[in-house]
């Protein structure tokens, strides 16, 4: 058995892992819980045409709660990383827009969603939050191995070294 510690960019990575996990699982959680809700969140942002608001609605959580699981059990962590931060940039591209156009809404982020008396404070505080949960998908790039991870490339290694060759 291996005596070697585990690499502390590998703790980092786990805490990354299950943080970024949660925010997906519990923003996909209460969006699938409130469907009505989400269209009215996705409705309010005024940036699609009536035919997809619904689709995207319920399309929205969903992918939330995998991303979510993907990462929870460490499961191709890069590749759902680049997802996370894919998704994470069109978010706070839509706030900013959001703002940028003088609207008043609440992002529906967390639940919730639709007009709301809000300002600009609000929306750079929700920009903020989202970068913070861009930092943890960008580090989960660079060092996605884990311990706890599933997926072969998500590992921390920090299993037994392998065994040199034999000699026949």
């Amino acid at each position: 058995m291996s005596n070697r510690a585990v690499p502390w960019t590998s703790i980092v990575s786990l805490l990354a892992r299950v943080a970024l996990a949660a925010v997906w699982l519990i923003s996909g959680g209460i969006k699938l819980a409130d469907p009505t809700q989400t269209v009215v969140a996705v409705r309010a942002y005024q940036l699609l045409p009536e035919g997809l608001v619904r689709p995207v609605a319920a399309v929205l959580p969903m992918a939330e709660i995998a991303l979510g699981l993907l990462l929870l059990v460490g499961l191709a962590v890069r590749w759902t990383a680049v997802a996370s931060a894919a998704l994470l940039l069109m978010l706070i591209a839509v706030i900013v827009s959001v703002w940028a156009r003088g609207l008043s809404i609440d992002c529906g982020c967390f639940g919730g969603g639709g007009a709301a008396d809000v300002d600009g404070w609000d929306y750079g505080r929700e920009i903020l939050r989202d970068v913070g949960f861009l930092v943890l998908a960008a580090w989960l790039i660079v060092y996605p191995r884990s311990p706890l991870a599933l997926g072969p490339g998500s590992r921390a290694g920090h299993s037994v070294p392998v065994q040199p060759k034999v000699a026949e």
